[in-house]
């Protein structure tokens, strides 16, 4: 991911693809298993709702350590309002340019703004592959938002074993697998 650019509209663009996959989340959804193997889907939507709110909190100014990544239980039909209303708070949290620039306290170190939300990139755009398997799902992924998550999950993590962090070691691809392949591979999930 170039640095220099803005990734805040990238990351918006991956919460318009991830609200599509919620609103196809029905309560019989919910427990099924996903690729993130240790969520149900339900679980996982809490998580990723939950690190959008974390991501907002940052944008805010506060550290990661003080917010939970995960929601509290929600009626199995408020996934999509919930979601609404993290993305207003993101949105509204990252709206300063100057924000891009300043030091963020995010869950893996102090890093620019701008770091922080290519990280927010590849989270969403994982778990939208995660949620997209779970639901079996045809809403077509945005292949754009595949490639930018792979270049900042090649950028950041080693191959091999990755000791701390939230994703397996990376895993063969097909060689002629999408982005969004190539992309779950490398962060450990079976394709």
């Amino acid at each position: 991911m170039d640095t220099t650019q803005d990734p805040r509209p990238l990351y918006l663009l991956a919460l318009g693809q991830l609200e599509k996959l919620i609103a196809e989340a029905g309560p019989e959804t919910l427990d099924r298993p996903t690729p993130c193997t240790e969520y149900d889907l339900r679980t996982l939507l809490g998580h990723v709702v939950g690190g959008i709110h974390r991501f907002a909190y940052l944008g805010e100014g506060g550290r990661s350590e003080d917010v939970a990544a995960m929601t509290g239980d929600l009626a199995d039909d408020a996934w999509p309002a919930a979601l609404d209303r993290a993305r207003t708070r993101a949105t509204a949290a990252w709206a300063e340019d100057a924000r891009l620039d300043r030091s963020t306290a995010a869950p893996w170190g102090e890093v620019p703004g701008r770091a922080a939300v290519g990280g927010y990139i590849l989270e969403t755009v994982t778990h939208s592959w995660d949620i997209s398997r779970a639901l079996g799902s045809t809403v077509p992924l945005d292949e754009r938002l595949a490639e930018t998550a792979l270049a900042i999950a090649e950028a950041v993590l080693p191959t091999g074993p990755r000791e701390g962090a939230p994703f397996g070691p990376d895993l063969p691809a097909p060689a002629d697998a999408d982005p969004y392949t190539r992309l779950a591979a490398f962060l450990g999930r079976e394709v």
